[in-house]
C-alpha cells in the first residue's frame, strides 16, 4: 500500500499483489520491488487490457514505437506501465520487442501506409496512426525506410520539434472516426483519446482519462447561458470530455453517434442530460 494509505490511482500505478516497480521504492510500500525491463511496441496498435486475457476490457492502446515497461509475465501477457501515458495493464507478449530503434519522428497526418518498396503501387505492410514513433535509417526520392519494416511518404513524417500549431485543428482530422472505447488510434479513438492524440501532435503532454484531463489548465466559471468559451477549452461530464471548436461548437468521440461528431454544446448538453447522464461537470482552459 501507499505511505498515506490506498490513495495511489491504480490506472497510472503498477502495483499489484504487493509487486511495483523498483523506481517506487520509498513511494508505494510493496513486498517485491522490480527492476522492469522497458520493451517497445513493435505491431502499428495494441491493446492494453484489464486482465490477461483477450476478452478482458480495453484500457488504453499502445502505438508503434511507445514503450512499456514490463514487471510481470503471466503467460501470453506481459503486465506492466505504458511509459507514454502512464497506463497500467496486460499487453500480450506477441505485440512487445526489444527497445532497437530510437525514435527520429512521429507520424503526422491522421494516418499513412508503409510500403514494401519506395514506390506507391508497392504492397502495403502496414498502416500507422497520428503520433506513432518511427526511426528513419535512409530516405529514397519522397519515401522514408522506417524500423527495417519499410517505407513512408516522407511528408507524413515529423521531427519532434516539429509540432502542430494548432491542436484543435488537429482533432478536427478525427471527424467521423469510429469510436472506440480505450482506443487512441486513427481508427477508432474515445473522448479522452481524442483530446490527447491531438495534444501530443502539439507538442504537450496530456494524461489518458477525462478525470485526469479535467485537472488540467484553469477553471472556467461558466454560467447558465454558456457564455465565455472560446475554440480550444474544454467541456467535461462524467466520464466524458469535449473539446470547444468556437463559442459554441464542440467536438468529440461518444458513444451515442459512436463516431466523432461535431455539434452544438447547447444540443449535446440537452441529449446528455435527457438520457440520464447529468449537465457539465465543469470547463476548463488549457
Amino acid at each position: 500500500m501507499a505511505h498515506k494509505g490506498d490513495e495511489f490511482d491504480k490506472r497510472t500505478t503498477p502495483f499489484k499483489d504487493g509487486v511495483t516497480d523498483q523506481s517506487l521504492e520509498g513511494v508505494v510500500r510493496a513486498r517485491t520491488y522490480v527492476a522492469g525491463e522497458v520493451l517497445t511496441c513493435s505491431a502499428p496498435s495494441f491493446s492494453i487490457l484489464a486482465q490477461p486475457d483477450d476478452g478482458a476490457e480495453q484500457w488504453d492502446q499502445l502505438l508503434l514505437g511507445e514503450r512499456f515497461k514490463v514487471i510481470e509475465r503471466k503467460h501470453d501477457y506481459f503486465w506492466g506501465q505504458a511509459l507514454r501515458d502512464g497506463y497500467v495493464g496486460y499487453v500480450r507478449a506477441e505485440a512487445l520487442s526489444r527497445d532497437n530503434y530510437v525514435p527520429s519522428h512521429y507520424i503526422k497526418t491522421l494516418r499513412t501506409f508503409v510500403f514494401s518498396r519506395a514506390d506507391v503501387k508497392a504492397p502495403i505492410v502496414y498502416d500507422l496512426s497520428l503520433n506513432c514513433l518511427v526511426s528513419v535509417s535512409m530516405t529514397e526520392g519522397r519515401f522514408s525506410y522506417i524500423n527495417d519494416i519499410g517505407w513512408v511518404f516522407s511528408d507524413h513524417l515529423a521531427e519532434f520539434s516539429d509540432v502542430a500549431q494548432d491542436w484543435v485543428a488537429v482533432a478536427e482530422t478525427f471527424l467521423h472516426a469510429p469510436y472506440q472505447w480505450g482506443g487512441r488510434e486513427s481508427i477508432g479513438i474515445d473522448c479522452s483519446g481524442l483530446v490527447q492524440q491531438a495534444l501530443y501532435a502539439s507538442g504537450y503532454s496530456c494524461p489518458r482519462d477525462s478525470d485526469m484531463q479535467a485537472k488540467m489548465g484553469q477553471i472556467l466559471d461558466i454560467g447558465p447561458d454558456l457564455s465565455g468559451l472560446k475554440r480550444g477549452d474544454l467541456v467535461f461530464w462524467k466520464g466524458h470530455v469535449a473539446i470547444m471548436q468556437s463559442e459554441t461548437q464542440i467536438l468529440h468521440a461518444n458513444a451515442f453517434h459512436m463516431k466523432v461528431v461535431s455539434e452544438s454544446l447547447a444540443g449535446a448538453i440537452s441529449r446528455i442530460e435527457k438520457n440520464g447522464y447529468g449537465r457539465p461537470t465543469g470547463f476548463r482552459r488549457l
